[in-house]
């Protein structure tokens, strides 16, 4: 069986997501680059796979997928085991709180850790000047969703319940670039925010891909 693709380098946090949720099921795969220096993401051939011209673009045999979540809860299902079974596929109330949590990640973590890394790391990189007002700002409703996080993780071990999950791991590409900014700092005020973090990036899968942001990032 050939292996699947996955269209956008691990550098792009879309990517890494499923990248992660590959490497946990252990799946064959091969990670296909896209330039965007040269505007390959907007280039016909691209826009097949993904008509919005953005990354990941995903492929298995003659399935042509988009959308980073929805590639990931494809990959879990297909490769599921009772050893791994990340949605929680078999339960309706575990795979519910999955999917609670999941689009909370979606809809309120990753905007607001986005946005910091934008104007930390994105806009100094095409010479332009970060703006400190959005950056608090998007601290500051970080700190709002990182309340509800510890409240939740005081009472559970993972988001979801006593297991690790898909919306666990979704969390972790944007979090690894927050870390390494000055503002990573607001964790502390987390601590089992912070630990639950530590343990996601415990895990093989996740140290495997952080390698291939940092190698695809500086380069």
């Amino acid at each position: 069986m050939a292996p699947v693709k996955v269209f956008g380098s691990a550098a792009f946090t879309n990517v890494a997501r499923v990248l992660v949720c590959l490497e946990e099921v252990g799946a064959e795969y091969e990670i296909v680059d896209i330039d965007f220096h040269v505007k390959e993401h907007k280039g016909p051939e691209h826009l097949t796979r993904n008509p919005f011209g953005q990354v990941p673009a995903f492929q298995d045999g003659d399935l042509m997928l988009f959308q980073s979540r929805a590639i990931s809860r494809y990959v879990l299902s297909k490769y599921r085991t009772d050893e791994v079974n990340l949605p929680r596929e078999g339960d309706p109330e575990e795979s519910a709180l999955v999917d609670v949590w999941l689009d909370v990640e979606a809809l309120q973590y990753d905007p607001t850790m986005s946005s910091v890394f934008f104007q930390h790391r994105v806009v100094p990189a095409v010479g332009g000047t970060l703006d400190e007002t959005i950056i608090g700002e998007s601290v500051e409703k970080l700190r709002k969703v990182l309340d509800v996080y510890e409240a939740r993780l005081t009472k559970h071990r993972y988001l979801a319940g006593d297991f690790v999950s898909l919306a666990d791991l979704s969390h972790f590409p944007e979090a690894h670039y927050f870390m390494e900014m000055p503002y990573a700092a607001v964790l502390d005020s987390y601590p089992r925010v912070k630990a639950w973090l530590e343990d996601l990036f415990a895990r093989p899968a996740v140290k495997k891909v952080v390698s291939l942001m940092a190698k695809d990032f500086s380069g």
